[in-house]
């Protein structure tokens, strides 16, 4: 009970945000921003997806599905951050750190598996073109689905567990401007080798693999195109792809920017910021221009 007791009076301080007052309006507008434009463009991809009986397919199945995760991962992080500008204060409580963190590696996790379909969706397309409809039936996309869901809860879930058995200080200082698994693991004060083994263990698995899957399935489908006679046959194949590579990209530049921000100076910290959110609304438009 004492130890319920502490840990409900434990704050996190996100100091990845500029304590410089003339920049408080301008990253509580690039935030909203990015929310705005994150929200309303997935929305309508999905939308459209629902409404267009033409695009009831694999691929707008895995992208609508994408969008949905978006949306997720955009509205766990950008409210807290506006209130917290608004308000002009970096708290947040125990409870809401493990929150987010939580949800944060559960959606990331998603984009990361979703990507990794939607490469496999597209190998299978252009490799074995009378055999798609076959093998991508709705049964097996759900599938696929589901268990991309079921393995990121409950990877998340186990980090979380582990978690609850690390001791922090009363207020304890985050470098991010979200609660970060790595740094607030690094944050604690109390030994984290198997939270760090654990962790590990997670980004070479649901990491390593998921890249590997991507780049197995482009070697494939180049290898494939490579073998077509029709120079514009091999145009339309590879231009269902393009789509897919921009927002592969996009991706994993703005999870590389991310990371970096932490290690980075806190007087490019603004510059950071304003490169994830453009990053993250390209990313956004990318997709919308696949519908």
């Amino acid at each position: 009970m004492a130890e319920a007791n502490y840990t409900y009076f434990i704050e996190f301080l996100l100091l990845g945000f500029s304590e410089e007052p003339e920049l408080q309006p301008l990253l509580f507008g690039l935030f909203l921003s990015m929310c705005l434009v994150a929200v309303l463009g997935n929305l309508l991809i999905i939308l459209a997806v629902s409404s267009d009986s033409h695009l009831h397919t694999p691929m707008y199945f895995f992208l609508s599905n994408l969008s949905f995760v978006d949306i997720c991962f955009v509205s766990t992080t950008i409210p807290k951050m506006l209130m917290n500008i608004q308000a002009q204060r970096k708290g947040i409580s125990y409870a809401e750190c493990l929150t987010q963190v939580y949800f944060l590696n559960t959606f990331a996790g998603m984009d990361d598996f979703l990507l990794t379909v939607m490469a496999y969706d597209r190998f299978v397309a252009i490799c074995y073109p009378l055999k798609y409809a076959v093998i991508m039936n709705l049964r097996f996309c759900g599938i696929l689905v589901l268990l991309c869901w079921i393995i990121m809860s409950w990877a998340s879930l186990i980090h979380i567990l582990l978690m609850k058995n690390l001791a922090f200080s009363i207020v304890t200082e985050i470098p991010h401007f979200l609660c970060d698994l790595a740094q607030v693991i690094k944050a604690a004060n109390s030994s984290t080798l198997v939270n760090a083994i654990f962790l590990y263990v997670v980004i070479a698995l649901l990491g390593v693999l998921p890249v590997t899957g991507i780049l197995y399935s482009y070697s494939q489908i180049i290898s494939s195109l490579l073998r077509m006679s029709s120079i514009k046959s091999r145009y339309k194949a590879f231009s269902t792809c393009g789509s897919h590579l921009c927002v592969v990209s996009l991706f994993y530049g703005t999870a590389f920017g991310v990371y970096l921000s932490s290690a980075v100076t806190h007087s490019s910290q603004a510059s950071m910021i304003a490169s994830v959110l453009y990053i993250q609304m390209l990313w956004t438009l990318f997709k919308y221009s696949d519908v």
